[in-house]
């Protein structure tokens, strides 16, 4: 059998056929491809496209040294932001402030010791009183005059302790203000956003044991001065009552005899 002419040509129109087709589809490709491939790769000589190791591991380490600065910046400024928030806390002022009512309390004890009935806490008073009333003041002038002034005195000595049975008994009263003071201020501590809160409830707590103090010393004084004055009226009463021995012993010129007439002449 004879083979026919145009059985040989069919794979050769294939090919050319397959051909063609990239060659059409070429224009299309090489947008899409020359970006990749030339950012990972090299342009040769003819426009061949050429890989370089050196250029892709520097361009790799330059964008690592880059998001490490930004990583570097937003740690600063998270830094600097909680920076700024404490000092804003350790700024923040106590919101309580018990001061006004320690100096109430220190007012009323003032208050008991202006009160006092017997010899005010003034030097000068004191002074004028014991050189009038007391010790050897106390064995002059005549008996009607001492009797007066042993009365006063001892009219004196019982004021000196009301005043300070009263001072002692405003310090107690005072005692349960402390109390719910503390309690305010230890609980405003304990609960401080900041060093200036937390300073401030300290200072108060300080300004409330002076409070307490003030109230003790308020206390022994009036006590001390009560059995003071009870001390110098025993002493006085003691000049008093030998002053009073001798005038009842003094005989005045003693004895003296004269001439006596039993009968009328």
């Amino acid at each position: 059998m004879t083979r026919s002419p145009d059985r040989p040509t069919k794979p050769r129109s294939l090919t050319a056929g397959v051909i063609a087709s990239a060659l059409a589809l070429a224009p299309v490709l090489t947008p899409i491809m020359a970006t990749p491939a030339q950012a990972l790769f090299g342009l040769g000589g003819g426009g061949r496209i050429v890989y370089d190791p050196r250029n892709h591991a520097e361009n790799i380490l330059s964008a690592a040294r880059a998001l490490e600065q930004i990583n570097n910046q937003i740690a600063q400024l998270q830094n600097q932001a909680q920076m700024l928030l404490n000092d804003a806390l350790n700024l923040a002022r106590l919101p309580h402030s018990s001061l006004a009512r320690l100096q109430q309390a220190v007012g009323e004890t003032q208050a008991l010791l202006a009160d006092a009935e017997s010899l005010a806490f003034d030097v000068a008073a004191i002074e004028e009183a014991f050189a009038r009333d007391y010790g050897a003041a106390a064995a002059e002038g005549d008996f009607d005059a001492m009797i007066a002034g042993a009365r006063q005195r001892w009219e004196t000595s019982v004021a000196g302790f009301e005043d300070a049975l009263r001072v002692q008994a405003g310090v107690v009263g005072n005692i349960e203000a402390a109390r719910g003071q503390m309690e305010t201020l230890v609980r405003e501590s304990q609960g401080a956003v900041g060093a200036l809160q937390a300073a401030q409830a300290g200072n108060q707590l300080l300004a409330l044991q002076s409070t307490q103090i003030a109230d003790l010393t308020a206390a022994v004084a009036a006590q001390n001065r009560a059995a003071a004055l009870e001390a110098a009226r025993a002493a006085s009463a003691e000049a008093q009552g030998k002053e009073n021995l001798a005038r009842f012993l003094d005989y005045g010129t003693g004895y003296r005899p004269g001439n006596a007439r039993l009968f009328r002449d």
